[in-house]
């Protein structure tokens, strides 16, 4: 534009003030109905469970002390007394998760921290790529990757680990979480200014000790908020545990035997014949479902709350 010109905005198309406050209040009520829809979902979820939950619990035969107490749970056979407590398939649940926990998170954080701080341009081309390659494999992939690889070639040369264990199918739900707490911990790492990192420099850190003694405490709570929406994630994992973990509720510690979780439960159980709705077994799947939701909210709710309450925020 030449010295002397202005704008003309008389040139510029108009739009009417009355259509645009139209479009503007026909936009608010769509962002409020898709709002509402989920919000009723989730609540829908949860009348749904307890009701469906109750009739557990309604049943002569249950008491709430056992069910969660006891160390054995034999819902669905047909012989035997029947046991309920929920401990074998929380101590699979939990045994599994530990395991890919302990895969997942240091994996996870050096990677992204290697992305973040330490990479060049064309290798995050090459690897971040390839993270996202990784999330996208279909679970069932790596459920049958767990029971025809994992567990022959990498545990069963180690010791007498059995065809469906504990061990598989959480080193494949941490190859699971691997991209998950990756990508969330480079996104915290990389929203740190770059101010702290040339003040660190410029005091005479080397780039190793601006990285540990820096960066990270400043993306602490990124990562922990990372850690425990994968920690969620492991919890709720179906397809893995189903096909690697066995269907036999253990209590115990050792991964080298079936260990089947509560999502297990509910996939192995939907899948018998058995079941007819409105057995004890049918009620069952809901009250082991309800247990697994209140554990995923409050890690989930948890996972807020330190966010906020250690969120570093920056001019």
């Amino acid at each position: 534009m030449a010295s002397g010109d202005f704008l003309d905005l008389s040139k510029l198309p108009q739009r009417s003030t009355v259509a645009s406050q139209r479009w503007s209040s026909l936009m608010t009520i769509v962002l409020v109905v898709c709002s509402l829809i989920s919000v009723l979902t989730t609540l829908g979820i949860i009348a749904m469970l307890v009701y469906e939950a109750s009739g557990f619990f309604a049943n002569d035969q249950i008491r709430l002390s056992r069910f969660f107490t006891d160390t054995k749970w034999t819902v669905g056979q047909t012989q035997g007394e029947i046991h309920y407590g929920i401990l074998p398939l929380l101590s699979g649940t939990l045994r599994i998760t530990a395991i890919a926990m302990l895969i997942a998170l240091p994996l996870g954080v050096i990677t992204a921290v290697y992305l973040s701080e330490f990479a060049s341009k064309r290798v995050r081309s090459i690897l971040k790529p390839a993270l996202e390659v990784l999330a996208g494999i279909p679970t069932v992939v790596l459920g049958y990757f767990a029971m025809v690889f994992i567990t022959p070639y990498v545990l069963q040369p180690l010791g007498d680990f059995k065809t469906f264990n504990a061990a598989a199918a959480g080193i494949a739900v941490g190859i699971l979480c691997l991209p998950l707490v990756t990508s969330l911990a480079e996104d915290a790492l990389r929203a740190v200014p770059r101010s702290l990192r040339e003040g660190a420099l410029g005091l005479g850190a080397t780039r190793f000790e601006t990285t540990v003694k820096v960066v990270l405490p400043a993306a602490l709570s990124g990562i922990i908020a990372a850690f425990l929406l994968a920690l969620a994630r492991a919890i709720g994992e179906t397809m893995v545990v189903a096909l690697a973990a066995g269907s036999t509720p253990t209590w115990t510690l050792d991964p080298r035997l079936q260990s089947q979780t509560m999502a297990g439960y509910i996939v192995n159980t939907f899948q018998s014949e058995s079941v007819v709705p409105g057995s004890l077994s049918y009620y069952s799947i809901y009250s082991v479902a309800a247990v697994l939701f209140v554990i995923t909210f409050g890690i989930t709710v948890l996972g807020q709350y330190i966010r906020r309450r250690f969120r570093e925020v920056y001019n």
